[in-house]
């Protein structure tokens, strides 16, 4: 005991210290996450960046003034530009005019709605024709505002010198526009109507270079020009500064991947364990926040994460220093109600524990139950109340649900037809048809009854059949069996009339001995198989020790094992074995099945008798080698009148295994034979004494 406590002690050890190593490896990548956020704008690139002429860092020097630069010579090119209303698409004007026409339309009263559209519109026009220019001039000072916006903003760039035209205005923030003069800083961009230099030449490689050609080329290509160049002091410290947040970034990339790698390996240890006491539980063991209803810990595991980005909100100034404190009880938090929902996976209760399920499961196990168990009529007023209500709910979908409905009607609508049919098919005779109705309820178990009653005239039919096959079968085989030795007593008694010798006079009374007592036997045995079969016999139960009576029963016909040079084989229990029977009846049927195996065995064969305690019952089992091939199946062999030699050679009535079954039936009892080649195979099964006294 005391070494199992430790061992599962060590176990519950090392799942605290891996669900602390999760909550930490998640903060710490959160961490890193946050900084690399803060240090590159969350651009995990500069890690894979060869130097800065190829960096984003790069392009975004540029990108920034020339956009402005682009944006200011190809749209707004000056203020007198701006003022004559060049800015103002006709777009722009057409969407003012349809918002003031709207207002015509809901508040003059000259609008006329039996006018034309047109007719409304001009004098529409006339009427709004000052709002219609108070709104151009409010379109020309916005574009006005964004022009002097964008001027000062270029004001404010020192780095990198730029030059811009169009061959009519100019921008620059520099007295060297001569694109000579340009060339000799260590970087520049010249554009110059439909041709350009880069250098250095590196930059061509850049892959965000593209950010800056298309601002380029939305220019008139005939006279754009546009220069940028960057000073030496200034490329250099870029390059620096780009190298130490290379640096930085790198670090804590690398520092990112290992508590990621080191988060995933953990995470997935506690996914594998949770629940489990030990690796060869097949078991999953919850407990008690595990019976917090998966659907609710969903819903509480998103508020964590909105918790969290809010708290981070909050603090977003001091984040570096408090990012760590809010992200490990969240962390920890989630971490519990994710192994939970974990857990409810392993268990195959993810979906039935959830408190959705369970009130819907609730709610259609309450209406199943009521349909269920109610007449058509409750049924009928369940879909007349629930129908109306299921609309109500379902009133933003009303056409669906009314689709749903119809479906169902006609679906049921079909089901009936379908039973209706079969019924006419049946009723005209056609008992091997069957209804095919899916699902369940009123319509398939009215079907399933039908089915039912033609099963059971087919059974009736097929039994009507076969009773009247085993009785012409019956008649044929009992006027063979008799007549053949009544015929010998005829032939031999004529004989008997005319013969004078008295020695074969001695040889024809022997031959009629014996026929008639082959006669008596037949008539014997079917006066005994009609009594068996109609249950006339009176029985007497009483306690009977069932391997004393095989036993004994064997001794008396030990002559003819003998003969037969048998080796019987019995096998039975140490302690005695009580059945309730009838004696004289059970060693009727037992002595049938013995003279059975006198006639058919093969000579120098075993025969194994078993004896088994079944609990609340006792089987007896014969076994034996069959002398004839059994060509017939074990059914056949139980009908009156058959042998297992079909040439009927044999001294036998036919009826030993038939009158067997009969009398162990009587006793409550069963008794059923099984053929495998040729190893034929009784059973009879009867109750335990002591099982009938309780």
């Amino acid at each position: 005991m005391d070494i199992k406590s430790k061992s599962y002690s060590h176990f519950i050890i090392t799942k605290v210290v891996v669900f602390i190593l999760v909550v930490l490896c998640f903060t710490g990548a959160i961490k890193k996450l946050v900084e690399i956020e803060v240090l590159n704008g969350g651009d995990f690139g500069i890690v894979f960046e060869d130097n800065y002429f190829l960096s984003e860092a790069y392009v975004r020097e540029s990108e920034n003034v020339i956009g402005d630069l682009t944006r200011l010579i190809g749209e707004y090119k000056n203020e007198e530009h701006i003022l004559s209303g060049g800015t103002v698409s006709e777009d722009e004007l057409r969407n003012e005019e349809e918002n003031l026409y709207s207002d015509y339309m809901s508040n003059s009263r000259s609008y006329n709605p039996e006018l034309g559209e047109g007719a409304n519109y001009e004098k529409f026009k006339g009427e709004y024709a000052d709002k219609i220019s108070q709104a151009r001039d409010t379109l020309i000072k916005n574009d006005l505002r964004e022009y002097h916006s964008l001027l000062q903003n270029l004001e404010e760039y020192k780095e990198p010198l730029y030059y811009i035209s169009d061959g009519v205005n100019v921008y620059a923030n520099s007295s060297k526009i001569e694109k000579d003069q340009l060339k000799t800083y260590p970087a520049y961009m010249i554009f110059e109507e439909y041709k350009s230099e880069i250098f250095p030449k590196e930059v061509k490689d850049n892959k965000n270079l593209y950010r800056i050609t298309e601002s380029i080329n939305g220019l008139d290509p005939e006279n754009k020009v546009v220069y940028v160049a960057f000073t030496e002091e200034f490329i250099n410290h870029k390059i620096k500064e780009w190298n130490e947040n290379k640096a930085k970034v790198t670090t804590s990339f690398y520092t990112l991947a290992g508590f990621l790698i080191g988060l995933i390996l953990s995470f997935l240890y506690l996914v594998l364990i949770a629940g489990r006491k030990s690796f060869k539980d097949q078991g999953v063991y919850l407990n008690a926040i595990d019976r917090l209803y998966n659907d609710v810990n969903v819903v509480l595991c998103i508020g964590l994460i909105a918790l969290w980005i809010a708290l981070v909100e909050g603090v977003f100034d001091q984040i570096d220093k408090l990012i760590i404190p809010i992200t490990i009880p969240i962390a920890a938090a989630g971490l519990m109600l994710v192994l939970s929902l974990v857990k409810h996976f392993k268990n195959k209760t993810f979906i039935k524990h959830t408190l959705i399920y369970r009130m819907l499961y609730k709610l259609f196990k309450f209406v199943g139950d009521v349909y269920n168990s109610g007449s058509v009529g409750v049924k009928t007023v369940l879909l007349v109340i629930g129908y109306p209500i299921l609309v109500a709910l379902t009133f933003f979908m009303f056409p669906v649900t009314l689709g749903v409905a119809a479906w169902f009607a006609l679906k049921k609508i079909r089901t009936f037809n379908t039973i209706k049919e079969g019924v006419e098919r049946v009723k005209d005779g056609d008992i091997h048809h069957s209804i095919n109705v899916n699902g369940t309820g009123e319509f398939a178990g009215l079907a399933a009854d039908i089915n039912s009653i033609t099963d059971g005239l087919k059974k009736a039919v097929n039994n009507e059949l076969k009773s009247e096959r085993m009785k012409t079968e019956l008649i044929t085989n009992v006027s063979h069996d008799i007549r053949t030795p009544l015929t010998s007593i005829i032939t031999y008694v004529d004989l008997l009339k005319k013969e004078k010798d008295p020695s074969k006079v001695e040889e024809y009374i022997e031959v009629l001995d014996q026929k008639s007592k082959r006669l008596k036997i037949l008539t014997d045995d079917l006066f005994e198989a009609a009594k068996a079969s109609s249950g006339n016999i009176p029985i007497h139960l009483e306690q009977i020790d069932i391997i004393s009576l095989i036993t004994q029963g064997l001794g008396e016909v030990n002559d003819k094992i003998e003969a037969l040079d048998l080796d019987f084989k019995l096998d039975y229990p140490k302690d005695k074995v009580y059945i309730m029977a009838d004696g004289k009846l059970l060693w009727r049927s037992i002595e049938n099945l013995l003279s059975n195996i006198f006639k058919y065995t093969l000579k120098q064969s075993r025969v194994y008798i078993d004896i088994e305690d079944l609990g609340n019952e006792v089987l007896l089992t014969f076994k034996n080698i069959s002398a004839y091939e059994l060509n017939i199946s074990a059914d056949e062999l139980m009908e009156r009148f058959k042998r297992g030699d079909e040439s009927r050679l044999s001294q036998g009535s036919g009826l030993g295994l038939s009158i067997a079954k009969s009398l162990i039936d009587i006793q409550r009892g069963k008794f059923s034979i099984q053929i495998d080649g040729d190893l034929f195979k009784a059973m009879i099964s009867l109750p335990k004494y002591k099982n009938l006294n309780e």
